[in-house]
């Protein structure tokens, strides 16, 4: 497993600085919107930049890889078909790439964007960098996807073992939770992650990582064959729901309102 750090940027990003620990002073960085905060927490902690991973193509994300590669060449990995033209080494969906000592395992999870990869490292103890995909307690925007896609994301995260650390870039956690809640009143598990992450918030610390395990019990986007999920979202809806494709976009749409 990476040794995993997190670089704020902007309001609510996460840049996340992956290490290996035999090679301490090598850093892979993951969706750098911008290369001022990984520069300087490079000469803090007396780093080298290895490479850089990019998820999607959105700005956010991107915005700081010129910057970066003008400081120091590195290669670029992100998805092949990506409007991101800084991308100097393409992934296809189901590639694996040999990074630092480690194999991440490429997955095409379009839905929030066309592009949209993330990378599983598997081992004792997994991890995924799933950039705007899943996020605590949910998921991203459907900008250029379909329901139908992110369901097939879902069910693939799903997948992975329960323990798998999960690394997604934006700081959503509270507002993600507040909606949880209101999908699952009854749901003693989101109650009990949303008092913890209010304390972490509090103490100026992230809510990240998740887990999968975690993800499964709290996650709406994650819970569509639940019975109250169903039903909270055929209220919403106000119709019946024969699908979890049909679920999933009811629940979409309604924290896009909420």
């Amino acid at each position: 497993m990476f040794d995993v750090h997190p670089i704020p940027a902007f309001n609510d990003n996460y840049i996340w600085a992956l290490r290996n620990t035999r090679q301490p002073d090598m850093v892979a960085v993951v969706d750098p919107g911008d290369a001022a905060p990984v520069l300087a927490w490079l000469e803090k902690n007396n780093c080298s930049l290895a490479a850089i991973l990019i998820t999607h193509h959105h700005a956010d994300h991107t915005g700081g890889v010129e910057a970066l590669i003008n400081h120091t060449t590195v290669p670029v990995y992100g998805p092949e078909h990506s409007p991101f033209e800084g991308i100097t080494h393409p992934l296809q969906d189901g590639a694996k790439l040999d990074l630092m000592q480690h194999t991440l395992q490429v997955k095409a999870v379009p839905a929030h964007t066309k592009d949209h990869i993330s990378y599983f490292v598997d081992g004792d103890q997994p991890q995924l960098f799933c950039g705007d995909t899943l996020f605590l307690a949910g998921c991203g925007r459907l900008f250029e996807g379909t329901a139908r896609q992110m369901l097939a994301a879902m069910h693939y995260f799903a997948s992975l073992p329960d323990n798998t650390e999960v690394y997604c870039t934006h700081e959503y956690s509270l507002s993600n939770l507040a909606f949880a809640a209101s999908v699952e009143p009854a749901n003693a598990e989101i109650t009990r992650v949303h008092e913890r992450c209010h304390q972490l918030r509090h103490e100026g610390r992230p809510t990240l990582p998740s887990s999968i395990a975690q993800e499964k019990q709290i996650n709406p986007f994650m819970r569509t064959t639940e019975t109250s999920v169903i039903h909270s979202a055929e209220h919403y809806g106000g119709n019946p729901l024969k699908t979890e494709v049909e679920v999933l976009a009811a629940l979409r749409e309604w924290k896009n309102r909420f």
